[in-house]
């Protein structure tokens, strides 16, 4: 049986950078069991594949610090994925469809460079797999089962081979049900929605500026993101959509043609870029909150959306998830640097997981409710309930305090100072 420090499951970008993580600045034996195999290079396997994942995500503003301190440089993406640096997201706009409610938030008004930055997930996947050398990657391999002993985990691959670890990481996104197994229970909320994912191009060019509109059947996010649809590369005018609507609604838009999904999403999103020239291909996500009903138990801990998946509203799950991690990483560096024993060091010790679990709770909790509240806010017909958020809406517009904490949680420095 092959003994590790750390066994993490789950290859997608938050186990990478969690193993690249723990065995740089842990210096602890890492081996990343990872399902999907990095070698394919399109999306053409129906199941789950972080190398061929074709979303696009919203890096905060303090996870991009965060990774750069685990030597993983965003703009390096330039260089190796998408020929140029990825978009910077400099302004954000925030309105209701029909209704006067807006708000408009400035990067210069925070005396920040950026709100964040826009990256392909695929890539960054691959990026921080092809810098972080100091781990075990073992793919494609699936986990069978695990079991919990009293002085370390014991995973099981789906080949018989058995790893020993002082400490079992579930970065899963809770699609094996191995934290069911070890007793943690989760708690799923369905918010009947279905998230449209694609890209457009636009007539106008983004300037940096990403948008989040809230329409009856929920919200709709324009990040700035230039991609190649049908042969066209966008030139400063793409945009990576994440466009929320009713599930049964999302079986109907299903069947639409090109020009009238298009008719269909600029009567939804308006005429701020301009006429919408083109859209790519559209893959669709159901969307619900789970929840763990914990983050550790023993000798195991939970990061990611193996301990929460969120809406994608105000695109705070991966930004959570690598917080998730920065946090792991920081208790389990700070208690081996006091171990005296540190040639025996137990990553797996009750004190690093409740230490991580208890770091965790405020963050989660807070960022949890947040997204919830969004949500149910913001895909509401219930005509109270839409003169309230737009009375909302433009108290916050008129309240520099109320949108400095808006900001604050959002770019992840909710318990730091901004700036």
């Amino acid at each position: 049986m092959k003994s590790v420090d750390v066994a993490i499951v789950g290859g997608g970008i938050v186990g990478t950078v969690l193993a690249k993580g723990l065995s740089e600045h842990a210096h602890l034996n890492v081996a990343l069991i990872d399902a999907a195999d990095p070698t394919l290079q399109t999306s053409e396997n129906p199941n789950f594949n972080p190398f061929t994942d074709t979303r696009v995500i919203a890096l905060a503003r303090r996870t991009i610090n965060e990774l750069t301190h685990l030597g993983i440089e965003v703009d390096e993406l330039a260089k190796h994925f998408q020929g140029e640096m990825p978009p910077l997201i400099k302004h954000i706009e925030v309105s209701d469809k029909g209704h006067l409610g807006l708000v408009e938030l400035n990067h210069q008004d925070y005396n920040i460079s950026a709100f964040g930055r826009v990256v392909a997930l695929s890539a960054l996947t691959r990026l921080v797999l092809d810098a972080g050398k100091g781990f075990t990657h073992i793919a494609p391999a699936r986990v069978s089962r695990v079991m919990q002993h009293q002085e370390f985990c014991e995973v099981v691959l789906d080949n018989g081979e058995s790893i020993s670890a002082k400490l079992l990481v579930l970065a899963d996104g809770g699609r094996s049900g191995l934290a069911q197994q070890l007793g943690i229970d989760k708690t799923t909320t369905d918010y009947k929605q279905t998230a449209l994912v694609f890209n457009v191009h636009t007539q106008l060019p983004h300037e940096n500026k990403a948008y989040e509109r809230f329409t009856a059947s929920g919200p709709l996010a324009f990040l700035p993101f230039d991609s190649e649809i049908n042969g066209e590369k966008a030139s400063g005018n793409g945009f990576s959509v994440v466009w929320t609507v009713d599930s049964d609604e999302a079986e109907s838009i299903d069947t639409l043609s090109t020009d009238a999904f298009m008719l269909k999403l600029q009567d939804a999103f308006g005429y701020r870029q301009g006429k919408i020239v083109r859209v790519s291909n559209v893959a669709s996500y159901p969307l619900a909150l789970t929840m763990a009903d914990k983050v550790a138990c023993h000798r195991t801990v939970l990061v990611g959306n193996a301990a929460q998946s969120l809406h994608p509203i105000a695109g705070q799950g991966f930004n959570l998830g690598l917080r998730d991690i920065s946090a792991l990483i920081d208790v389990v560096t700070r208690t081996r640097s006091t171990d005296s024993s540190s040639n025996s060091f137990d990553a797996g010790s009750f004190y690093v997981t409740n230490t991580y679990a208890q770091r965790r709770k405020s963050d989660r909790s807070n960022t949890v409710t947040l997204t919830d509240t969004l949500v149910r806010t913001f895909s509401n017909h219930y005509f109270p309930t839409v003169v309230g958020r737009n009375i909302s809406l433009l108290a916050f517009s008129a309240v520099p305090m109320a949108k400095r904490a808006f900001v604050k949680q959002t770019t992840g420095y909710a318990d730091s100072t901004l700036g």
